[in-house]
Order: C-alpha cells, then sequence, then structure tokens
C-alpha cells in the first residue's frame, strides 16, 4: 500500500492508504480527527470541508493520495493551541449557529474560508457562499448571524425569518 503524508493541523501526519481512500476517511479513520463529518457520501452537504493548503475543499472529493505534501487543516485545528475558539467557533456558540452539530464543522470551515476572502460579507454573500453546505436543522438565519457577528457585523439588520 503507498504511504501518503502531509501536514494536518500543523503536525506532520503520515500512513498508509489504498489508492481509492478518500481524505475524509484518512483524517477519520487514519488519523482519528473525527470532527470532520461524512454526512451524504454524495458531496451534496458540505459536512466534510476542510481547508487544503488554504483552500476550503470537500474532503469526500479528494483522494488522501492528492493531498500529498499538502498543509490540510480540520475543524480540530481552527481553536487555538491552549483550547481558545476562533471569532467564528465562538459566534456560532453565542449566536446558535448549531442545533443538532452534525454540519457545523463544514460550516465554520467554510465560514472560516469566506471570512478570509471577504472580512466583511453581506448577508446575501453570506448565503451565497454556504451555498454547498446543508443544514437540516437551523434554518441558516443563526449561521448567517454567527457569521455576521464574527466579522464584526452589526447581527440586527439581518431579518427575521
Amino acid at each position: 500500500m503507498p504511504k501518503v503524508s502531509m501536514t494536518v493541523n500543523g503536525k506532520p501526519a503520515s500512513g498508509e492508504v489504498e489508492g481509492r481512500t478518500l481524505l475524509v476517511e484518512f483524517l477519520r479513520d487514519g488519523l482519528g480527527l473525527t470532527g470532520t463529518h461524512v454526512g451524504c457520501d454524495t458531496s451534496q452537504c458540505g459536512a466534510c470541508v476542510v481547508h487544503v493548503d488554504g483552500k476550503p475543499v470537500k474532503a469526500c472529493t479528494i483522494f488522501a493520495a492528492e493531498a500529498e505534501g499538502a498543509t490540510v487543516t480540520t475543524i480540530e485545528g481552527i481553536a487555538a493551541e491552549d483550547g481558545t475558539m476562533s471569532p467564528v467557533q465562538e459566534a456560532f456558540q453565542t449566536h446558535h449557529g448549531l442545533q443538532c452539530g452534525f454540519c457545523t464543522p463544514g460550516m465554520v470551515m467554510s465560514a472560516e474560508s469566506l471570512l478570509k476572502e471577504n472580512p466583511t460579507p453581506s448577508e446575501a454573500e453570506i448565503r451565497d457562499y454556504l451555498e454547498g453546505n446543508i443544514c437540516r436543522c437551523t434554518g441558516y438565519h443563526n449561521i448567517v448571524k454567527a457569521i455576521m457577528a464574527a466579522s464584526g457585523q452589526d447581527v440586527s439588520k439581518i431579518a427575521a425569518e
């Protein structure tokens, strides 16, 4: 079996993988990083979003071998070393941007990417960016509110749904 090596959450990681092993499987089963969720097995839901070389990627759409030499960040790598949550994670908690929590890792990872690209997105821009992430519980209102709050914007201007 071929070996794959990459940097995951700032640390070297490697393991033997079959050619068909998806990155999400390598992260969860090979490295024990179970924060990255498998929601649909069809790349529709976004629960498995991670950052590969700084870009958001659905980890069920890429083979582990394709991430050879890459820098991968999972939801476990977003908080500070001391466990302090990122501003996005904190805003999701404060503004109730989750219910069951299953989609939350992918939503947070997508939100982190959005805010790097666009530090003060509008409500419409947030909703558009999250199009590839499905939440079956929240109706998205509080997720959008959390992302706006994480960007330092006034969340009172978000229309109630």
